[in-house]
C-alpha cells in the first residue's frame, strides 16, 4: 500500500496490525479524578527512568490531565475491556464505579490492574497530530498476578502462551 495524505484509515488498520498493551494515565484535578486510555505505552530509558505514551493534540482530557502534579500509569489488566470502554468515552463520568487511590502526590491508580508508575510530566514532543509525553517516574508497584490486556486489530485480547 501507498501512504497518500488520505489514508487514515488504512495506515489505523496497518498500526493495528501491532498489538500493544493498554494504560490508563491518570490524575487528580481540582480534587477529582481525570482520566484516559493509551494503547502507545512505551517504556523509554533506564536513568533517567522514564516512560511515555501519546495522546491526541485535540484530546480534551489530556489538555486537562497535563498540568496535574501527579500521573498515575495503570497497566490495565486482561479483565479491563469495559473499564477501558468507560474510560475512554467522550462524556458521563468516566470513573462512577471503577476502584481507584489516589498517591500522595495526586496521581491516580486503579485497582486489579498489572502495574502502577507513579509519575510526573516531564516533556512533551510534537509528533504530527498527537503529542509524545515523557514521563519521569517516581514510584513502581508490582501485581505479577495479573495478566496484562492488549489491543490488536481493534479489539481487546490476551496474552497467550507461546
Amino acid at each position: 500500500m501507498a501512504v497518500s495524505p488520505n489514508a487514515s484509515r488504512e495506515l489505523r488498520d496497518a498500526y493495528g496490525h501491532t498489538a500493544s498493551g493498554v494504560v490508563a494515565v491518570c490524575g487528580l484535578v481540582d480534587g477529582e479524578p481525570v482520566g484516559m486510555v493509551a494503547s502507545s505505552f512505551v517504556p523509554v530509558s533506564l536513568d533517567p527512568p522514564l516512560v511515555s505514551f501519546c495522546a491526541m493534540r485535540t484530546s480534551r482530557t489530556w489538555s486537562v490531565l497535563r498540568a496535574a502534579p501527579g500521573l498515575g500509569v495503570s497497566v490495565l489488566g486482561e479483565h479491563h475491556g469495559d473499564l477501558c470502554r468507560q474510560l475512554s468515552a467522550p462524556a458521563g463520568d468516566r470513573f462512577a464505579g471503577i476502584r481507584w487511590e489516589a498517591g500522595e502526590s495526586g496521581a491516580v491508580f486503579l485497582h486489579e490492574t498489572a502495574l502502577w508508575l507513579g509519575c510526573s510530566l516531564d516533556a512533551e514532543v510534537d509528533a504530527g497530530d498527537h503529542v509524545i509525553a515523557l514521563l519521569r517516574l517516581r514510584q513502581v508497584t508490582l501485581f505479577p498476578r495479573i495478566r496484562p490486556l492488549v489491543f490488536h486489530r481493534g479489539r481487546f485480547g490476551r496474552l497467550a502462551p507461546v
